[in-house]
């Protein structure tokens, strides 16, 4: 498994959990400690498959991405992630896997407790007042949830949005697959623990 590396327009993919940490150790103003290293082996080696993010700063982050991909340019041309190359014997499985989408849904549902940064960008009404007419507005919205999964993630997301008095229930949420509905794996660790 390699790991592809983004901070702002600096990107890599690397081979080896060395590489990446002499990658993540040229980033300025992020504190390297043994903690760290500790951490980002662990999700490295373990079967988590989400992308994951280190905070550098108040709101500048790197992403950290596990792919099959062996180059840059490999990533980016294989939908950022490559993982047309997974493992197994059985061709049907492998040519399942190198679908996009069929991917995307297993890692939607692939139980991974823990907090989930989660993004949605959905249309909401609002009330013109000069008119009185109603106009949908793209509005984003993102937040900090304790979630089994991505899927739960989004639900408890789009849950809470349309239990809000605030917000007229003709609003118009995403597909859990579309491009609108973003998310990364923060951890396990308790809400007090985590660098957000």
């Amino acid at each position: 498994m390699n790991l592809y590396i983004r901070y702002f327009d600096d990107e890599v993919v690397v081979t080896s959990v060395e590489a990446a940490l002499d990658f993540i150790r040229s980033i300025e103003d992020f504190k390297y400690t043994p903690q760290f290293e500790a951490e980002f082996r662990e999700y490295v080696e373990g079967s988590i498959p989400f992308p994951k993010r280190y905070k550098v700063r108040p709101r500048v982050y790197f992403i950290v991405i596990k792919t099959t991909a062996e180059t840059l340019a490999e990533f980016k041309a294989n939908g950022k992630g490559g993982e047309g190359a997974a493992e197994g014997d059985d061709a049907r499985e492998q040519e399942a896997y190198a679908r996009p989408k069929d991917l995307i849904r297993q890692r939607l549902t692939d139980e991974c407790p823990g907090w989930y940064e989660g993004m949605v960008r959905f249309k909401r009404v609002i009330v013109i007042p000069e008119t009185g007419k109603y106009d949908y507005q793209d509005t984003t919205f993102s937040a900090l949830v304790k979630a089994y999964s991505a899927q739960d993630c989004y639900n408890r997301i789009v849950d809470y949005l349309r239990s809000r008095e605030d917000i007229d229930p003709r609003s118009q949420f995403p597909s859990v697959k579309g491009k609108n509905f973003q998310y990364s794996y923060i951890g396990l660790k308790p809400l007090s623990e985590l660098n957000v």
